[in-house]
């Protein structure tokens, strides 16, 4: 991304925003895609979460103080996102969001998009497996290679209740791949 500080200032210029704004889509779909595709696994599903997540991150962009990164304002913008769809799918479908995922799981060896072998399936279903907080923890670490301070600012939790969710994260996930 550009100078963090002259790109809120042109996406809170509405003389600029909309160029702004697509700039900023250019640059960041790629990792918003990733942590997204991490936690709803459904490459379309994926999709609809990213558009849904910029349309929100557009009509906030006025109320933006600055209080936080872009970056990390952008990254709890999607996952929040990301969150709400697997919870609202599992509502609509009357089912668990782990079931939900177990499903999602499922068609990922159909996913002409997924580019990964039996050990990436084996370890998104080991993922599927942990609690809510935990599983996003560890997508966020191990997966997007977040440092802990960045994960704070994104979840809102402390540093020391992220390295605690990710050690039990880390030994369940090692539980679930020994047994299976």
């Amino acid at each position: 991304m550009a100078d963090e500080n002259e790109t809120i200032a042109a996406l809170l210029d509405p003389a600029t925003r909309e160029l702004a704004f697509r700039r900023l889509i250019d640059e960041t779909k790629r990792p918003l895609y990733s942590v997204i595709r991490k936690i709803v696994l459904d490459h379309d599903d994926t999709d609809d979460v990213l558009q849904n997540t910029y349309v929100k991150m557009y009509r906030a962009l006025p109320s933006f103080k600055g209080e936080s990164r872009l970056f990390t304002w952008m990254y709890r913008i999607a996952t929040n996102e990301a969150l709400s769809f697997i919870r609202e799918r599992s509502r609509r479908n009357g089912i668990r969001s782990s079931e939900y995922l177990d499903h999602a799981i499922e068609n990922l060896k159909a996913d002409s998009y997924f580019e990964g072998d039996e050990m990436a399936l084996l370890l998104q279903n080991a993922v599927a497996t942990l609690p809510e907080k935990q599983r996003l923890v560890f997508q966020l670490k191990y997966f997007q290679e977040l440092k802990y301070d960045e994960i704070a600012e994104i979840t809102g939790t402390s540093v020391g209740a992220l390295k605690a969710s990710y050690f039990h994260a880390v030994k369940k996930i090692e539980d679930y791949v020994t047994k299976h």
